[in-house]
């Protein structure tokens, strides 16, 4: 038998022995890697065990934010701009902010409860619409201006006036001739006493696209002013009447309310808007000056107490969330409505 084959010489390793050396290499380095797919699993646990507390506190975040959101809904559905109890004589404030639509802020309910509110406080000594609306609703403005109406001639010791401050057009101006005296600020936008509708045509469009208009009605008008179908002459005569007829009860009501202040002025019904300045010159507005003017100098007390609707906290924290934005696009889209402007 050779020195190899007995595993001796001078201490070397024979032949024998190498299979058991590599043997142990490879258990060593399948060791190493054993640990090595341990630790990654030991920490993508840990990371998997970090994201879902993530989550979790996420989602508690989310349950507690709704939670809350309901508390203030039902708590604060649509209160007041400031305490209505003074402890003393004042004048009752009352925003008109934004369209004049049912569900805007300046919706007929929201205005018509306040002025009822102020009325009703004996501590009130007079009522200041404070206006800044481009106009709106005309079917809106009407409830307000009868309600005003209604009211005056139930309280007649308690005088309403309107302050315009930026803006104060259409429906807006609707309202405003309602109170007993208007005012405004020499730069404000005043008047536009008209009534607009709009629309889109898109026939010609259609025919290009080679895309055939089908409408089908029961009624000989009920597709009537359809906006991807040819117009009508007797469809637009007749829509121009429903225009005029409501611009009519636009300008008595406003006759009504400013009587003889107006000014002979066939401008003053045309649709136009005017300065502050102008306003007054024709009649349209009885003075400039701001709502604390009117409160310090007119009523005579100068304490404001605003008898406003508002916002419920909920309704401002989704708005300023961005939700709204989706409101408004389908409020775009559906924009072919009667307006006063």
């Amino acid at each position: 038998m050779s020195e190899w084959d007995s595993g001796k010489n001078d201490g070397k390793p024979g032949w024998n022995d190498q299979p058991a050396a590599v043997a142990d290499a490879s258990e060593g380095k399948q060791s190493r890697q054993d640990r090595k797919l341990i630790d990654k699993l030991v920490m993508s646990m840990q990371v998997e065990q970090r994201r879902s507390r993530r989550w979790g506190i996420f989602f508690k975040f989310l349950t507690f934010a709704y939670l809350f959101g309901i508390v203030l809904l039902f708590k604060f559905p649509l209160g007041q701009g400031l305490e209505s109890a003074t402890g003393g004589m004042h004048t009752a404030v009352i925003g008109v902010d934004g369209p004049i639509a049912a569900d805007e802020l300046a919706s007929a309910d929201n205005i018509v409860s306040s002025l009822r509110a102020a009325f009703k406080e004996p501590d009130a000594a007079a009522v200041i619409l404070r206006i800044n609306s481009p106009g709106g609703s005309p079917v809106q403005s009407g409830y307000v201006y009868d309600e005003i109406k209604r009211l005056r001639a139930e309280h007649p010791d308690k005088k309403v006036y309107a302050v315009i401050s930026d803006i104060g057009a259409s429906g807006a101006y609707y309202i405003a001739s309602a109170a007993d005296e208007i005012y405004a600020n020499r730069a404000s936008l005043v008047g536009s006493i008209g009534v607009v509708a709009g629309g889109f045509g898109f026939t010609e469009v259609m025919g290009k696209l080679g895309v055939e208009r089908r409408l089908y009605t029961a009624g000989e008008s009920k597709g009537f002013l359809d906006p991807f179908s040819a117009e009508k002459p007797e469809e637009v005569a007749f829509w121009q009447s429903v225009l005029e007829n409501t611009h009519g009860q636009f300008i008595a009501a406003v006759q009504e309310g400013r009587g003889d202040r107006l000014a002979d002025d066939p401008r003053v019904f045309s649709g136009l808007i005017w300065s502050g300045e102008q306003a007054l010159e024709l009649g349209l507005i009885d003075g400039l000056g701001s709502a604390s003017y009117v409160a310090r100098q007119i009523v005579g007390h100068e304490s404001l107490v605003d008898y406003s609707r508002t916002r419920s906290p909920l309704r401002n924290l989704v708005d300023q969330l961005g939700v709204s934005v989706g409101h408004g696009v389908a409020q775009y889209v559906s924009e072919q409505r009667l307006e006063l402007r």
